[in-house]
């Protein structure tokens, strides 16, 4: 079975980003969607891979989201 929440530090190397990217994009917006269980952050895989489908673009002239 694969695990479908992950806290930060394993959602950032899902996503080849580093964990204060990852933390970076949280506080400022812009990120995937987290939820927070007793004080801890976890993505939900299913959110990652939306967000890279909502971030892929097929040129450098596309419009960001």
């Amino acid at each position: 079975m694969t695990k479908r929440l992950l806290p930060v530090a394993e959602a950032a190397t899902y996503l080849s980003l580093s964990p204060s990217t990852l933390n970076r994009l949280r506080v400022s917006g812009g990120g995937p969607r987290y939820a927070k269980l007793a004080g801890r952050v976890l993505y939900d895989t299913r959110d990652l891979d939306q967000w890279i489908e909502d971030n892929k673009r097929g040129s450098t002239s596309d419009n960001a989201a």
